[in-house]
Order: C-alpha cells, then sequence, then structure tokens
C-alpha cells in the first residue's frame, strides 16, 4: 500500500460539470514541505484548497484518491479570512448595542477557543497567551502597532487578519498547514517574522523532526522559504511538475537560458527592440458619474475646493486609538501614497473618505467640499470614487455567480452586483476593460470561478471604468501574479496621464510605488504626533 499521507492520482479537482484541474496527480507525506506554484487562474488555489480537504476529489477511470490529512487541516488565505469575517458579520449585534459599535469576538477569545485540549488548560479564559510561542512567532502580542489581542475580529488589519489565521494555525496542532501568498498584505517587519516561521518549519520537516505538520505554501517560488524542498506546479488545469526543488529550478534556468551563439564578425548588428508603451490607452467611460452633489464643486471644476479634507480627526475602537488627531488635505491632482505598518489606520482613513466607516459621521471629514452627515446620501458620494479594497473584495465573493461583464458594470452603478438594465455604452466600456485585464471574451463566467488574483485584477478595471475624480487603492496588487500586477500598476500609470483621476494608494511593497505619487501620508503609531506629511 502507497504509504503517502495523501494520494492523488489522476483525479479531477471542483465542480464535476467545470473543474477547476481535470488532471491532477501529486503523493503528499506527513511532515513533507511543498511549494504549490504557478500563473494565477491556472489551478494552483484549487489544488491547495483540495490538499486541505476544502474541495472535492474525484478519481478519473483507474486513478486514485486518499487524504489521511484533511480533517486535520489549517489554512491560512483569502477565503479563509473571508469565511471568518463572514461569520462575524452573522453574528454582529451592533445594532442592538449603545452607539452602534459592538467590538464582537475578540482576538484572544478567538485563540484560546482552539487551542488543543493539552494546551487549553495552560490559558484559561486565554489568560496569559501572550506567552504562547506561536502568538510570539506571529506578532499578534506586539509589533509595530502594538498587541491586538483584545481587538474585536471584525476590527483588524488584512495583515492583522493574516497573522491571526496562521497564529491559530500553529497553535492548533494540525497535522497540515496550507498558506496561501502568506506575505500579501503584510509590512516589512511582520513579512520577516513570518518568513522566520515558515522558515523554521520547513527546516523542521528537512530534518523530519517528529510531530512537524506537513506545509504546503502557494506563493511565486522565489518567496517560498528556502528550505521548501519540494514543487509541485500547476497550469492550465494541470498538475504539469511535481517533485524536487532543485531539479525544479535547474529545468527552469535551462529553459530561461538562451542557446549560445558563437561570436560571427559577419553578423550584422541586430537594431534595438523599439520601447514598449509605459501604460495602455485606457477605453473611455460614456460619462464619469450621475452628476455633482447639490452645493459641492461640479465635476471636473478645478476650484480650490480641496476633494478631501480632514480636521483633527481621531478615531478610536475599544478605548485605542487606531488615527489621533489627523489632518489631511487632499486637492485635485494630487497622487498620494499612504503608508504606515498593519494596524496603523491605514484602511480606516481611506473608509472614513469612501464613507464605509460609520465614526466619520462624528468627525470633521469633508469630502468634494462636503461635511460628513450634511445632507449628501452615500450613493452621491461613491459616483465619483472609484474603490479597490479588501472591503469590496469580500463583499463581492458573496456574488460569486456574477458574470464578470457585469462585475465591471456595477462600477459606473457602486453597487456589489448589477441589479438594473446596462447601456449599450457602459457594456462597450465593460467588453473594453475586459480586453485590457486579460478577460477578453470571458464576460459571461463567473467571477467565483476566477482565481483570488483574476478576481483582484477584475476590481481593479471596474474601479477605473467610470473614470472616477477620486480613485482609493487599498493593495489593489494584492494577490495577483506577475502579469496581472503589471496590468494593474499600467492602469494606475495611464490614470495618471490621462489626468482625470487623483489617487490614494495603500502599498507596503516598495516595488508598487508609482512615481507620480509624490506626496506621503504616513501613519506612525505609537509616536507623537501619529503621522506625518511628507514631500516625496
Amino acid at each position: 500500500m502507497d504509504g503517502s499521507s495523501i494520494l492523488i492520482d489522476d483525479c479531477q479537482i471542483g465542480d464535476a460539470m467545470r473543474p477547476a484541474l481535470r488532471s491532477a496527480s501529486l503523493r503528499l507525506s506527513r511532515g513533507e514541505a511543498w511549494a504549490v506554484v504557478g500563473p494565477s487562474g491556472g489551478g494552483k488555489e484549487a489544488l491547495a484548497l483540495a490538499l486541505s480537504g476544502g474541495l472535492p476529489v474525484v478519481p478519473n477511470e483507474g486513478g486514485a484518491y486518499r487524504n489521511d490529512l484533511a480533517g486535520a487541516a489549517a489554512v491560512v488565505s483569502f477565503g479563509a479570512a473571508a469565511a471568518l469575517l463572514a461569520e462575524e458579520r452573522r453574528d454582529d449585534d451592533s445594532d442592538f448595542v449603545e452607539g452602534g459599535l459592538s467590538e464582537g469576538r475578540t482576538v484572544r477569545d478567538y485563540l484560546a477557543a482552539r487551542l488543543p485540549v493539552r494546551e487549553a488548560g495552560l490559558f484559561p479564559g486565554g489568560v496569559g497567551l501572550e506567552a504562547h510561542p506561536a502568538v510570539v512567532a506571529c506578532g499578534v502580542a506586539g509589533g509595530s502597532s502594538g498587541s491586538f489581542l483584545d481587538r474585536g475580529l471584525k476590527r483588524l488589519s488584512t495583515g492583522e487578519c493574516r497573522r491571526v489565521l496562521l497564529c491559530r494555525a500553529l497553535s492548533s496542532g494540525p497535522a497540515l498547514i496550507v498558506v496561501s501568498e502568506p506575505y500579501e498584505g503584510l509590512d516589512a517587519p511582520s513579512r520577516e517574522r513570518l518568513r522566520g516561521t515558515l522558515e523554521s518549519l520547513a527546516e523542521a520537516s528537512a530534518r523530519g523532526d517528529p510531530g512537524t505538520p506537513a506545509l504546503v505554501v502557494v506563493d511565486a517560488l522565489e518567496r517560498v522559504p528556502s528550505a521548501v524542498g519540494l514543487v509541485v506546479e500547476v497550469s492550465g488545469g494541470a498538475v504539469t511538475y511535481a517533485g524536487s526543488r532543485a531539479a525544479y529550478e535547474s529545468s527552469r534556468a535551462a529553459i530561461a537560458r538562451p542557446p549560445a551563439t558563437p561570436a560571427s564578425p559577419s553578423s550584422p548588428a541586430l537594431p534595438a527592440a523599439p520601447a514598449l508603451p509605459s501604460s495602455p490607452a485606457l477605453p473611455a467611460a460614456p460619462y464619469r458619474s450621475r452628476g455633482p452633489m447639490a452645493g459641492a464643486p461640479g465635476l471636473g471644476e478645478q476650484g480650490d475646493t480641496p476633494l478631501v479634507e480632514l480636521r483633527d480627526v481621531t478615531v478610536s475602537w475599544s478605548g485605542r486609538a487606531v488615527l489621533d488627531r489627523l489632518s489631511w488635505t487632499v486637492r485635485r491632482g494630487e497622487h498620494w501614497l499612504v503608508r504606515g505598518p498593519n494596524g496603523s489606520g491605514k484602511t480606516t482613513l481611506l473608509e472614513l473618505v469612501t464613507g464605509d466607516n460609520p465614526q466619520a459621521y462624528r468627525e470633521d471629514v469633508s469630502v468634494f467640499g462636503r461635511r460628513r452627515g450634511s445632507g449628501q446620501s452615500v450613493w452621491e458620494l461613491k459616483s465619483r470614487i472609484g474603490i479597490v479594497s479588501y472591503r469590496l473584495h469580500l463583499e463581492y465573493r458573496y456574488l460569486d455567480e456574477s458574470p464578470l461583464e457585469d462585475v465591471v458594470v456595477s462600477g459606473f452603478r457602486d453597487s456589489i452586483g448589477l441589479y438594473a438594465e446596462a447601456s449599450d455604452g457602459e457594456r462597450a466600456a465593460a467588453r473594453a476593460w475586459l480586453g485590457l485585464a486579460g478577460f477578453a471574451g470571458r464576460g459571461r463566467e463567473r467571477f467565483g470561478r476566477l482565481s483570488f488574483g483574476e478576481q483582484r485584477a477584475l476590481l481593479v478595471a471596474r474601479a477605473a471604468v467610470k473614470s472616477p475624480e477620486l480613485l482609493v487603492l487599498d493593495e489593489p496588487c494584492h494577490g495577483l501574479d506577475g502579469e496581472q500586477r503589471r496590468f494593474a500598476l499600467s492602469v494606475l500609470d495611464a490614470v495618471a496621464d490621462r489626468g482625470e483621476s487623483t489617487m490614494l494608494h495603500v502599498t507596503h511593497d516598495p516595488d508598487e510605488v508609482r512615481p507620480f505619487c509624490r506626496r506621503v501620508l504616513e501613519l506612525r503609531p505609537g509616536s507623537s504626533p501619529s503621522w506625518a506629511v511628507i514631500d516625496a
């Protein structure tokens, strides 16, 4: 009998009518460390989810399947974060709490409830969790923004939520840990801490330490810890390689290496390749919004009225100031980079601007020349804003049967989903953007069938389709592969060139900072003042 803990031999993975992988074969043993690589949309996420028992695996004729680890697997991924936040939203009792801001379940409660029986007695009710090795390793009880053990799960930033999921995975004693794109959404110190944790797990696997869980890391190979010695490549809905990392890297290097050509004095000098355009030609929007808000500057006016103005704004959760006496002004044509460590309030700040944070009504926040709470509706506000954010992505995951074309068209309507007939102009613009984003001819496909990276690329197109006055980008490249990342960044460059939109951009990756973002708002938790404006 095969000694593998997971045996997948010529199997389909996913929906029987339209499987994500039609032919997959892999053998994984307890304690091994694997990297899962391949292009976004090629099936790598589906394979990783199947290994954890999260997707059906059906043998083809003559195939075989067995998974002894499915019941003891922990998953750290965007999907896992979405499920956790959906659970919190279902149990949210803010409508019945004075002030309407229930904290909900805390990180401490969540982690303590999932400790194995042998450890639960050491941390009754979560007391003393600060000293738990997993809590320390993941920086949940300390770090650049302090401890967030006693913060509500729904108040976590993207990076903090990922750290909590990994902490739960490490502390729950699983036989298999699946980590998908582990560094997305993390600030630099958190990335280094996580890299060390994963490296230690992989090294324990290589040594054969007893009790070491199997580790599966889904990411670009260059970001996978060096001690992960096995690779499975998934492309085009099939497993195209499964074996040692060293052999895989050697084969890739051989393919990438150009054939040697002896020098010949008679060979003519080849002309230089023409320079590629730095940004694509963007499709024109049939219109830019449903019209200006009453009493606000009209669309496209270049007066002195700021697009965004915050005066002495303080936002707190459970007595902790996330933003402390922040004053900030954004004028038309100013493109801003917003940066700071995980938990410093970047997403909270952007949600004050977009109207997605209820505390905006308590503070002095003006957008398009009108103070929040002075009569304009959220929909009037959003008609002039394009948004890419973690929250928006989560919301759209609930409408996974939406056709791709409808998702892009919904950018004109500022809705999650499309609930009215679209005009011919809207449809034409959406199809043009689908082509630009690499989805030409796929407009009737369903959003839920796309990989996380493909979904994110589509939401970038949705945000830009109406040429909004204000483009709010909260980690727009989160989860994108190389080609999708180039698309997203080229769109930002083209939007800046066109000059119709002002951008607010959050990213932790220095390679994603655009040269046109010449102004920087840096959030500095624990300092006084806790923010600074920098001219780049």
